[in-house]
């Protein structure tokens, strides 16, 4: 492949049609022979919870093995792919990323949680969740939608507490000023626009954009910026086929010998020798 695949679910291009969309892991993986390739979801964020079997899982550039009640985060955006034990089963939610944004509350610290890939041992009240969003999806009595926003909700919370739980560490504050910010990263961050730029655009000093993001993340505002840049560089140099010069180009920089300046002073390897380990991994 030339790009990442970016599916809106499993090898599927149209728009997610319903609030929610659940099926099992043994469904779509069969008709597969049990492997997904790399693929990413624009829109849509995944609960995938293994109940029974294993699997070899690749998020992003990170590779882990997966077994019984593993429950899994993927974010909006994040490379993935899957190698399961033929007969492995379990259940695997979408959700349209709008509607988990309804259920994140400022101030909560679930986003930034939420935001990364995670697994962690599942529980009975996640998977008592899972099974009851399940249920729900199959009937259209009265109040589906509003039903399953609100279990959705609850499998978020659970999801995030459990990731916090394993991970204390991952938990950071969520302002209104950051989410603003990260947002602006999101769709600009190929411009290469400096600080000074962004906090123009959001009505604040450099200084204290930067300060609320060392605060929140450990990162000041510029840091951010590279890491994102970095972290698209990753995925395109593990899952596409594009030359170190064309991932450069896409990143916006018109000198490839500079992106790979930047590259090697963050990951500590140059683009080149950083696919070159991928593909060792096999």
């Amino acid at each position: 492949m030339s790009r990442i695949d970016n599916f809106n679910l499993f090898g599927e291009l149209s728009d997610l049609p319903d609030v929610v969309h659940c099926e099992t892991i043994e469904v779509r993986s069969a008709l597969h022979d049990w492997e997904l390739t790399p693929h990413r979801h624009g829109r849509l964020h995944q609960f995938l919870m293994l109940h029974r079997g294993a699997a070899r899982g690749r998020f992003d550039d990170a590779e882990v093995d997966l077994s019984d009640n593993t429950v899994v985060n993927v974010p909006t955006g994040c490379v993935h792919s899957y190698s399961f034990e033929p007969g492995t089963e379990g259940w695997v939610v979408t959700v349209a990323s709008e509607v988990l944004d309804e259920w994140l509350a400022e101030g909560e610290g679930l986003r930034p949680v939420l935001s990364n890939p995670a697994q962690v041992p599942g529980n009975l009240d996640i998977r008592d969740t899972i099974t009851a969003i399940f249920d729900e999806y199959e009937t259209r009595d009265f109040g589906r939608a509003h039903v399953l926003r609100a279990r959705i909700a609850l499998l978020a919370g659970l999801v995030a507490r459990a990731i916090a739980g394993d991970a204390p560490a991952a938990l950071s504050s969520d302002t209104t000023l950051q989410r603003r910010f990260e947002a602006l990263v999101e769709a600009h961050f190929t411009e290469h626009l400096a600080v000074s730029d962004y906090a123009d655009r959001l009505a604040v000093t450099p200084t204290h954009l930067s300060r609320v993001m060392r605060q929140a993340t450990g990162r000041p505002a510029s840091g951010v910026v590279t890491d994102r840049i970095i972290r698209e560089a990753r995925r395109n140099l593990a899952y596409s086929n594009l030359s170190v010069s064309e991932v450069a180009y896409a990143l916006g920089y018109q000198d490839p010998s500079h992106f790979s300046r930047v590259f090697s002073r963050a990951t500590g390897l140059s683009p080149r020798a950083f696919r070159q380990q991928i593909e060792a991994r096999g």
